[in-house]
């Protein structure tokens, strides 16, 4: 039995696997046996604080996979629902302000912003995935000065509020992972009128659902 925990920061990006998870669920809440999985649901609501406590919480638990999914803002021209694995990812705020600069964690000798996940999931599902690396925000990017900045600096694919709080926790649980996002929008100045998150959540929970089936058929990890 491979023991796995899903997580994401609502029920709504991932409404559609509840749904065909419906079938198989046990007498505790949001627990599952689906076939050779045993499946466990993390709501941890949005942000990375959010994300850090409620993973928090786990760390008296063993999960063979961890997989966090939801929807990512892209600075590429990425398609909308474009599905993308993201393999490193990145606290962007986390630093110093020093006069007009900004002066990140890393240099100035307290930490690291960057994070890899350590062990990460290799399958015939998620193998055809574009790889990415991301960064995690609190304030989601809308104004072109502050976009120019973050792309001098880091370079990003794309642009989550949970993203490496999740890596941070798999790889201090020594948990192999995955983070799975679909392109809702395009980083830019706020237009909500562009984005696509129904054709995003589709696209992801299709991707979900067929990466917990491969893996029940398989009934292993790599």
């Amino acid at each position: 039995m491979i023991k796995l925990i899903l997580v994401s920061a609502t029920v709504f990006e991932i409404e559609p696997t509840l749904l065909f998870l419906q079938a198989y669920k046990t007498t505790k809440p949001y627990a599952y046996i689906f076939g050779k999985l045993s499946i466990e649901i993390c709501i941890t609501k949005v942000g990375m604080v959010n994300t850090a406590f409620e993973l928090g919480r786990l760390a008296e638990k063993n999960f063979d996979l961890a997989i966090n999914v939801g929807v990512a803002g892209s600075f590429k021209d990425t398609e909308p629902g474009t599905v993308v694995n993201v393999t490193d990812d990145c606290f962007s705020e986390l630093g110093a302000e020093d006069d007009g600069h900004f002066v990140p964690i890393d240099l100035l000798g307290l930490g690291h912003q960057r994070l890899g996940l350590l062990t990460i999931l290799h399958n015939e599902i998620t193998n055809k995935l574009p790889l990415v690396n991301g960064i995690t925000v609190n304030t989601i990017h809308g104004n072109e000065e502050s976009i120019d900045k973050v792309m001098e600096l880091y370079q990003p694919d794309v642009e989550t509020m949970e993203g490496a709080a999740f890596i941070h926790a798999a790889n201090a649980y020594n948990w192999r992972g995955i983070q799975l996002r679909a392109i809702s929008n395009k980083v830019e100045k706020r237009n909500k009128e562009k984005w696509q998150m129904a054709l995003a959540i589709k696209n992801l929970n299709h991707v979900l659902i067929e990466l917990l089936k491969n893996l029940n058929h398989s009934g292993h990890i790599e």
